[in-house]
């Protein structure tokens, strides 16, 4: 009769263990109060209870009872691992709980564009409220020096391309990145160049496909572009290109390029410079630098834009003078 009774007894606590735990993983499958995606931070060594409180807290549950517990049946899931999350309307408990498990925390993204700027790079990362600031006090120099730049100014040694990252990154983490993605790019191209350009460094590749980039951004024509610059270079003539001014002007560059600006000797505008700028002026991205590397093979020494994006390209200065009365008439952007 005892045994019987011990029997029963077993049986129904196991029915009643069961029910629970078929209750829990049912509670465990109910979406969470959220309207709309919501961010969640699990702080280094934050218990199951302590989260639990947080999402009563921000009225996300209605109570810690069933998330406590079903750690205390599977307590492999009181694993939290620190990390910023993205937490959807339709999430689960036991999704947003697997989720901290398994660390899948949320990927920031910042994207650099092909032709900015190293001084627009920064402005962009500082602007960035989930990477950790550690460049607002560092000068451009400092930045070069801790990244292992052998220039002061490290324009142009940044890749421009879509970074993601998780919260609390550090911002020189995203430029070690692009940096040595950039320079996989540059050697990658470099090794697979026409050996007939007269560059002699990768670097100075790197220099003229900055400014073919901020030429145009127009990929058919970059090309084109890239084959007046080697022709004038073998020709010794100056490559005259405006872009390189602005650079040279740095701040004192209002948004128009006056007839002065282009008798100004500074170390970048190549009206007055033979060869070369001494370093990039912006950050080309990979069509340029394969521009760069294979140019077109043609007789242009000169081009202009048309206002549109496009350009007209000319072999001789008369055909060139005559497309720059008809295309850029008072405008003085044109390459003389």
């Amino acid at each position: 009769m005892i045994k019987k009774v011990l029997c029963i007894i077993t049986l129904v606590v196991i029915l009643l263990l069961s029910s629970f735990a078929l209750l829990i993983n049912h509670q465990m499958d109910q979406r969470l109060m959220l309207d709309q995606a919501e961010f969640i931070t699990i702080d280094k060594g934050v218990s199951v209870s302590s989260f639990s409180q947080k999402l009563v807290k921000n009225e996300w549950l209605t109570t810690q009872f069933w998330i406590r517990n079903y750690v205390r049946i599977y307590p492999q899931y009181a694993k939290l691992k620190t990390g910023t999350y993205l937490v959807q309307p339709d999430t689960s408990l036991f999704e947003l709980l697997t989720m901290l498990v398994a660390g899948k925390e949320h990927q920031f993204i910042v994207t650099f564009i092909e032709g900015t700027t190293f001084k627009q790079w920064l402005t962009l990362l500082a602007n960035q409220s989930h990477l950790q600031q550690t460049l607002n006090n560092k000068s451009v120099e400092q930045i070069s020096a801790m990244l292992n730049i052998e220039m002061n100014n490290p324009e142009g040694w940044f890749f421009p391309d879509t970074y993601a990252y998780t919260d609390k990154t550090k911002d020189i983490t995203i430029l070690i990145w692009a940096h040595n993605q950039m320079k996989q790019k540059l050697q990658t191209f470099w090794s697979e160049r026409d050996v007939t350009l007269p560059y002699d460094k990768p670097y100075q590749a790197l220099i003229m496909a900055s400014i073919i980039e901020k030429e145009s951004g127009k990929i058919d024509e970059q090309s084109l572009i890239s084959s007046v610059f080697v022709n004038r270079l073998y020709k010794k003539m100056r490559l005259q290109t405006d872009p390189t001014i602005i650079y040279g002007l740095g701040d004192r560059f209002k948004g128009d390029i006056k007839t002065k600006h282009k008798y100004e000797k500074t170390a970048y505008n190549t009206y007055r410079i033979n060869g070369l700028p001494p370093t990039p002026i912006a950050m080309p991205g990979g069509n340029a630098l394969s521009a760069v590397m294979h140019p077109a093979a043609t007789d242009y020494l000169y081009f202009v834009g048309k206002g549109d994006g496009s350009h007209h390209f000319s072999t001789n200065l008369k055909e060139h003078n005559i497309a720059v009365n008809l295309y850029q008439r008072n405008r003085g952007n044109a390459l003389k």
